[in-house]
């Protein structure tokens, strides 16, 4: 089984930049409606917001709502933090949370992307 999990957007090429930046690799996919990056044990996508509204609307609210609203946590465990979060900052995230040693063992980044989801970027403090 291969997992996936996908961001709703509402602009797909401006989060493919920014996520193309932030993870220092292309898409494997990028087409009208999707774009994905092989994360290696998953894989990440990027889906317009007006896109998946016509599937799951109106059973469900349409994304668009939430956007801004912190709906997700994006945590990227990384080799080297300090290159991982000048990636992020060259991308555009916008940091909500400066690296600082957190009590479950490691050191963490969180940004934001221009939808509010929080990437974290971390490294484990001992290991």
């Amino acid at each position: 089984m291969q997992a996936g999990f996908i961001l709703y957007v509402r602009d797909q090429q401006r989060s493919r930049d920014l996520y193309r930046g932030l993870l220092g690799r292309e898409p494997v996919l990028d087409v009208p409606g999707m774009t994905e990056f092989d994360l290696g044990t998953c894989t990440l996508g990027l889906m317009p917001s007006t896109g998946i509204a016509r599937i799951i609307t109106p059973a469900l609210p349409h994304p668009a709502g939430g956007h801004g609203v912190p709906r997700c946590e994006l945590y990227l465990r990384v080799a080297d933090l300090d290159a991982a979060i000048d990636r992020t900052l060259q991308a555009g995230a916008t940091v909500i949370s400066p690296a600082t040693d957190r009590d479950w063992g490691d050191r963490v980044a969180y940004f934001a992307d221009p939808d509010g989801h929080v990437i974290a970027l971390a490294r484990a403090l001992r290991g």
